[in-house]
């Protein structure tokens, strides 16, 4: 049960889900073909029931937790794939669950669940390290959406034999060790920035619109939001270009291209 406090942004398990059949899609599994691991992470009893149950319908191994404290004990044994996780809780929230688990280097994709029109919590949950988010009310079929496309952007492509970097000036993304460079320093990346950061430099000198880029890397085809693309782009830009020479530019009206500083 939430909070007292926090009463006002939960909204009944009616209002927040909607209930569509989904179009079928290739099943994904972890790379050895067992199921996918996805641990939800909401207090609402009915509304971890019912995400449960949409995700088992997709073939996943499928685990819940109650709260902040349930989610780590439970992320701990269960070591899931990706994982739904709800801001507001009454005990641990879902920010300080994920930044607890990124202090732990636990790069598990996380989707978070915000309050409707709540614009503060989706920046500051992907400011803190989030994935991706959903707001309230939603449907089932965009949750398994968006959870499906952030398990591709975090399974590491196995490269053919060759090489498996991409070199775009001195910064160099390598495909098959998941590593990211830039004049011999070493760049953590997300698998989310990865995703992106692939996709730019796959595409050297080329001003890729906001609509491709949310296309490729967040696979929205439901019409994601535009500023989810900027928000990314600045955390880029924070790790490849500082205090460096700009790699990354805004083709204002356009959208936003990497090439070689010479």
């Amino acid at each position: 049960m939430a909070a007292p406090q926090t009463a006002h942004r939960k909204l009944s398990i009616l209002e927040d889900v909607t209930i569509s059949q989904p179009a079928a899609a290739p099943r994904l599994t972890r790379a050895d073909g067992n199921p996918l691991r996805i641990l939800v992470v909401d207090d609402e009893a009915s509304l971890t029931d019912l995400l449960s149950m949409a995700l088992r319908y997709e073939g996943w191994d499928v685990k819940s937790a109650n709260g902040g404290q349930d989610a780590l004990a439970t992320a701990r044994e269960f070591k899931p794939d990706a994982m739904v996780l709800d801001v507001m809780m009454p005990d641990l929230d879902g920010l300080q669950v994920l930044s607890r688990l990124r202090q732990n280097n636990d790069d598990t994709p996380v989707l978070f669940l915000t309050a409707k029109d709540s614009v503060e919590d989706r920046v500051t949950g992907l400011t803190a390290g989030g994935d991706d988010y959903v707001t309230k009310p939603f449907s089932l079929e965009e949750v398994v959406a968006r959870l499906r496309g952030l398990i591709r952007r975090s399974q590491i492509s196995i490269s053919e034999a060759g090489d498996s970097r991409i070199v775009v000036g001195d910064l160099v993304l390598d495909e098959e060790s998941y590593e990211v460079s830039r004049a011999g320093r070493p760049i953590e990346l997300t698998a989310t920035e990865f995703e992106l950061l692939r996709f730019l430099m796959r595409n050297p000198r080329r001003v890729l619109s906001k609509a491709q880029i949310l296309d490729r890397v967040w696979s929205y085809d439901f019409g994601g939001k535009s500023s989810v693309v900027e928000i990314y782009i600045s955390y880029l830009r924070k790790k490849i270009d500082a205090g460096e020479t700009p790699m990354i530019h805004t083709v204002r009206g356009v959208g936003y291209v990497i090439k070689p500083t010479s």
